[in-house]
């Protein structure tokens, strides 16, 4: 047996033939539906209609805010931050009609080097859990390639707020890079005693300035075992979102080290100030770091 028609899908059907030319009271009669009824049923859908074409444009400009990277999930939370009160399904639904899609991860970056320094002791080994912010830092190195040459991402990550403490980008990936990188960490926050350190073992991190620095700042360091990306997955991580959402596809657009580099910096703001994440409780990673800190 067949499923029987809901008066909405009644009204809709009436209001369609009526539109057609056929007299309302013979296709109300035909429909075994009141007047009444097709008249609440047409406002009911007129008023989710009006509801929707509302929504669907916060929806269209949410998403073209963060520049077509936020996917369903981030779009609804980003509607709850706003104050709009939305079910997650009906989110889908709207975006699926207007053909709006998140982008997604590519690929993650893999790298070693070799033993050429100290390697220190892989403290964190996987966990990543924390209390507050300044306990866990992690680090790395990723490349990008262009037509004209190749440029280093180097940044430091806090594991709490996922906040970016510092970057640097570099046309070489040398120890210049990483003195610059640090300095701007420890200008930002002078006093880190007790932190925790993690990388790879890239050679970088086996340098004696490396080690001591942290040693000085009263940082713990700690290190991946050799190859295994998935001890160090939380940078690794960041690397496949921010190259997913504003490098894979878009090379071509960024004529010169100092274009990208702008493009980088624009980036890094948005991503710490504006950009929400299920780990921070939907918050930017500042705005969770200063939440956390009271």
């Amino acid at each position: 047996m067949g499923r029987t028609a809901s008066q909405g899908e009644k009204a809709k059907a009436v209001k369609a033939l009526r539109q057609e030319g056929f007299p309302l009271k013979h296709l109300l009669k035909a429909a075994g539906m009141a007047r009444s009824t097709y008249y609440f049923e047409i406002n009911k859908s007129d008023l989710v209609a009006k509801r929707n074409a509302v929504l669907s444009e916060r929806i269209k400009a949410i998403f073209e805010d963060h520049h077509g990277t936020y996917g369903v999930r981030r779009i609804y939370h980003e509607l709850v931050n706003q104050g709009h009160k939305v079910n997650h399904k009906r989110v889908q639904r709207l975006m699926h009609q207007m053909r709006l899609c998140g982008k997604r991860p590519k690929e993650k970056y893999h790298s070693y080097i070799g033993t050429i320094g100290k390697i220190a002791d892989n403290i964190i080994a996987r966990d990543f859990s924390t209390k507050a912010p300044l306990e866990k830092w992690t680090t790395d190195v990723s490349q990008f390639n262009f037509s004209w040459g190749k440029c280093y991402l180097s940044p430091i990550l806090d594991m709490h707020t996922n906040e970016i403490i510092s970057y640097d980008l570099s046309l070489k990936p040398n120890l210049e890079q990483i003195k610059r990188m640090l300095h701007r960490a420890f200008k930002k926050f002078p006093h880190v005693e007790g932190l925790i350190m993690h990388s790879d073992q890239g050679w970088q991190y086996q340098h004696s300035f490396y080690r001591n620095t942290l040693k000085q700042h009263g940082i713990i360091q700690s290190m991946s075992r050799k190859g295994n990306c998935y001890d160090n997955c939380i940078m690794e991580t960041f690397f496949g979102r921010l190259k997913n959402e504003m490098y894979y596809g878009e090379e071509r657009k960024y004529k010169s080290f100092g274009e990208f580099s702008k493009a980088i910096r624009k980036y890094m703001q948005y991503y710490n100030n504006k950009r929400i994440q299920k780990k921070t409780n939907w918050m930017p990673p500042v705005k969770y770091r200063l939440a956390s800190s009271c």
